[in-house]
């Protein structure tokens, strides 16, 4: 009896935060993974071997992905080892490496954000986007799909870090773009939207948002988890939304619902 080949994504940031509860969800659900990250091979081997004990066949690149030479690396090496992959779950992303005032903030640190944040993620979804059609051409019971991991900063206002809610923005927008130009491939895109989720990104903050979340801030009353953001996207990848391709999904516990 022939088995179902396993599936494959490319998670990129996926070794901590947000992306590593994406890929823990993943490999228990029977996922091969491609992931990167910018430390060195043997600064994540803990979490490979953590991912490769719940089963799954683990890649790990080290590349900056706002790079152009590290992308195109990356995308050769998860060519070589897994073709097209299934999934491509958009997660790496930075915070400013200064909170300033938007009246203060600086060209540099918006010119790092956005490239970081949305024009890296934008030419790899080109990349991986082709490598998908070109499989579905050739094989018609290939599924394809891809993740773009957002924020409630693509909506919500932070005057003390507008080039990440601009990075958010403009991915959010990507999302939508890629979803109408590969619905006809029969390539799902979808946006997930973390609220304030425990993350080492959010740490520095944690004092103030544990303040904030108990004077109400959060309508759940308390911190997301990054686990909550990768069963949301593992339902996705999957195919439990067949017919939702663009569909934002946020993950905020009621942050942002507007109230009176």
């Amino acid at each position: 009896m022939m088995t179902r080949p396993r599936p494959t994504a490319l998670v990129t940031g996926g070794t901590r935060g947000i992306g590593l509860g994406v890929a823990r969800a993943l490999a228990r659900e029977g996922w091969d993974l491609a992931m990167c990250g910018v430390r060195p091979e043997d600064a994540v081997t803990a979490v490979v071997d953590e991912l490769r004990h719940a089963g799954a066949a683990v890649l790990y690149c080290a590349a900056d992905l706002a790079q152009r030479a590290d992308r195109t690396r990356l995308i050769n090496e998860v060519r070589a080892r897994y073709g097209a992959v299934n999934a491509l779950i958009n997660n790496a992303g930075r915070a400013p490496r200064v909170r300033a005032d938007l009246l203060e903030a600086t060209e540099e640190s918006f010119e790092e954000i956005l490239q970081i944040n949305l024009q890296a993620p934008y030419f790899l979804t080109q990349a991986i986007a082709r490598d998908q059609v070109e499989r579905r051409r050739a094989d018609s019971a290939f599924t394809g799909s891809i993740v773009f991991i957002t924020s409630v900063s693509a909506e919500m206002v932070s005057v003390n870090r507008g080039e990440y809610c601009v990075s958010k923005a403009g991915l959010s927008m990507a999302a939508r773009v890629f979803a109408v130009r590969l619905a006809e491939h029969g390539i799902s895109v979808y946006e997930v939207r973390p609220g304030i989720i425990s993350t080492d990104m959010s740490a520095g903050a944690r004092e103030s948002y544990d303040r904030r979340i108990a004077d109400g801030l959060v309508p759940v009353g308390r911190w997301g988890q990054a686990d909550e953001v990768g069963r949301a996207v593992a339902a996705l990848v999957r195919g439990d939304l067949p017919y939702a391709t663009g569909t934002v999904v946020t993950v905020d516990g009621g942050l942002s619902l507007p109230r009176l």
